[in-house]
């Protein structure tokens, strides 16, 4: 299955989320079809039927959602040996 990017997940969700705080269900026809059109995108990004689960699936998949993941940590630095000289600042 094809994974979508981050930043289209994080986007996706930052727009269902203005959506459903607008009241776009109970809003125009306009804005009821946005978020229609938002929840099966959401629900395709993710591989789920149900844009409840799309959006677990999607929160999941951002950056630091788990507790194991360490793609926000940065390289880790080699202590310096002890036969080198630590700077003084």
């Amino acid at each position: 299955m094809l994974m979508a990017h981050p930043a289209v997940l994080q986007d996706l969700i930052a727009q269902y989320e203005a959506l459903t705080l607008l009241g776009a269900e109970e809003s125009t026809s306009q804005a009821r079809q946005r978020l229609a059109d938002i929840s099966y995108t959401l629900c395709v990004a993710t591989g789920t039927k149900d844009v409840d689960m799309a959006l677990i699936a999607a929160r999941h998949r951002l950056s630091g959602a788990r507790p194991e993941d360490d793609s926000l940590l940065r390289a880790e630095i080699p202590a310096p040996s002890a036969s080198a000289p630590v700077p003084v600042h």
